[in-house]
């Protein structure tokens, strides 16, 4: 009777662990089909890149030289609050300007631009009669490159400023996206973020607008922010791959602790100009950072103090991968350390918000159960792995 019993218990348990597998079987290949839907889209993602204007006033001329992604422009995308450009309805038409030849965009964009310079507002002194007339000096579009990063154009545009004037204001168009404007030629210049359809403050012709610490300090947070959530999508899965880890507090922060202190590290050498490495190596080893991360969340069920030496170490890939972008702004050379600062707490914002996100989402509810680890983390994880190893060989061979 005994052995009956044990028998028919076995059967049970051969019967629920069959059900177990075929449960996280289906879970994993409905995650893993919609990862590699959404692939295509991700490999071919164009990331909205804001618009750099350097503002020099010399001899009475105003030169305003942009840099920016002029087939978003052309492709009539509303780049304010867009990530990418495969999220516009005109992403056909901007990927097949894209593809044009310097010679042959040329003309579009001077037959553009004569138009849309109007919506560039520069007002010279404190009334409306003081608005600089501007015409496109200069076309310069470099030759077609790889097609999944945006191309930097230069538009440079020259009006004259109306004898006395003192200071000025610029309206930047709604739609245009954010703009970094960047005072040159001065002491004291002045630099800031401007959003699409806002208007910069007053700009000291002579000098003298510098931002105080504070101000640059909390002008750069949301710019941090912004390259965590909603850009920063290879930092947010290795966050994610910290998470699913462990849901409990202490790993979480011996990770997060020590990727924190090496990407800030990093963030500084970068930004600074003391370290310097190519974004073409850069980038793949992020990948790879999240497959690593991502596979031993299934290999092991603990934090080991390695892991955290390692964490540590894919934090100073990070922190390049940071300083990069800050590049891309450049930071004003008066408060340096304040940009830099207010930029990392940004970013850490963003991790933490992204953590917060995932523990509301997932830990709350389920950390405590038997089956979080084999259900949850584990499928969630090898998604990760999947996505990190896609973007790798990506990188690495297209």
């Amino acid at each position: 009777m005994a052995g009956k019993i044990a028998v028919g218990k076995a059967r049970d348990d051969m019967g629920k662990s069959f059900y177990q597998l075929l449960f996280k079987l289906r879970l994993l290949a409905v995650l893993s089909s919609l990862v590699l839907l959404s692939l295509p889209e991700s490999v071919r993602a164009h990331e909205v890149t804001p618009t750099i204007a350097d503002l020099t006033v010399e001899g009475g001329v105003l030169v305003l030289d942009l840099r920016l992604n002029i087939e978003a422009f052309l492709a009539g995308i509303n780049l304010d609050g867009m990530v990418d450009t495969n999220a516009s309805e005109q992403s056909a038409h901007y990927d097949a300007l894209r593809a044009l030849d310097p010679q042959d965009l040329a003309p579009k964009v001077r037959a553009f631009a004569s138009d849309w310079v109007a919506h560039v507002q520069i007002v010279a002194g404190r009334t409306a009669d003081g608005v600089v007339p501007l015409n496109v000096a200069v076309i310069d579009i470099p030759p077609v490159g790889d097609p999944d990063l945006p191309r930097a154009s230069h538009l440079i545009l020259k009006g004259p400023v109306p004898a006395g004037a003192r200071n000025l204001t610029v309206a930047w168009p709604a739609g245009a996206g954010d703009l970094v404007l960047r005072q040159q030629g001065v002491q004291d210049p002045f630099t800031g973020y401007i959003a699409g359809g806002d208007i910069s403050p007053l700009i000291s012709l002579a000098g003298g607008a510098a931002q105080s610490g504070g101000q640059v300090f909390a002008a750069y947070i949301p710019v941090g922010f912004d390259h965590i959530l909603p850009k920063g999508m290879d930092h947010i899965l290795f966050v994610l791959g910290l998470f699913f880890l462990s849901a409990r507090l202490r790993p979480l922060l011996w990770q997060i602790s020590a990727f924190t202190l090496a990407h800030t590290v990093t963030l500084a050498l970068g930004a600074t100009g003391k370290v310097q490495v190519d974004p073409g190596i850069v980038e793949p080893l992020i990948a790879a950072t999240i497959v690593f991360v991502a596979v031993e969340n299934v290999l092991s069920r603990r934090l080991h103090r390695w892991r955290v030496l390692l964490v540590f170490g894919f934090g100073l890939l990070h922190g390049l991968g940071f300083a990069s972008v800050l590049g891309e702004f450049g930071l004003p050379d008066q408060q340096f350390f304040a940009a830099l600062i207010g930029f990392n707490v940004g970013v850490e914002l963003g991790q933490i918000t992204v953590i917060l996100a995932a523990f509301l989402a997932v830990g709350v509810w389920f950390r405590n159960k038997w089956w979080y680890r084999s259900r949850i983390a584990v499928p969630v994880s090898v998604v990760i792995a999947l996505i990190g190893g896609y973007w790798f060989v990506e990188r690495v061979f297209f």
